[in-house]
């Protein structure tokens, strides 16, 4: 077991949204990556990373995206939150995620660190909720489990984030 700490730490999770392709609203397609080299391994997982001191979640969600795909992103807002405790490591996390879009006409995305990340490839919403709950559940980061288990129904869309973070606003 890794060592365990009573720090709660921020992570976020960036749902990149594939604006071409089969992509729906129902059923969006997103960006997912086998992690390596740190808690998790071997388990799929969104971008994203740790919240620095005095980072807004949009701006940890730009930089984390930028550094670990090469792709540069737009259109970013709250999703949701989960609370993960990770017994086994000894850690615990409160995941922000956040949804997206990648710019229009940009590469596909790069594995830029190859110490942490396997391969990127697109993956939909019914697959990711398919694993939950089934034999390949093992497979997933616990955030993801998480977010599927705790928000039943819940999809990440761009639209929906962009309207509640205006309802919020006002």
């Amino acid at each position: 077991m890794a060592s365990t700490s009573t720090q709660v730490r921020v992570g976020v999770g960036v749902f990149i949204l594939e604006n071409r392709g089969p992509s729906t609203s129902q059923n969006p397609r997103f960006l997912i990556g086998k992690r390596k080299g740190s808690h998790g391994a071997g388990t799929y997982a969104l971008p994203g990373g740790h919240l620095e001191f005095g980072e807004s979640f949009e701006e940890c969600a730009e930089r984390e995206v930028k550094e670990e795909t090469g792709l540069d992103v737009k259109s970013l807002a709250f999703f949701t939150a989960t609370n993960d405790v990770m017994q086994e490591d000894g850690r615990h996390y409160v995941t922000v995620f956040m949804v997206c879009e990648r710019e229009d006409g940009k590469p596909e995305p790069v594995v830029m660190e190859e110490d942490k990340c396997e391969g990127w490839e697109w993956c939909e919403w019914s697959e990711l909720a398919e694993m939950v709950g089934g034999k390949r559940e093992g497979k997933l980061f616990l955030p993801l489990v998480d977010l599927v288990n705790s928000r039943p129904g819940l999809v990440p869309a761009l639209e929906r984030a962009i309207a509640d973070e205006a309802m919020v606003r006002r």
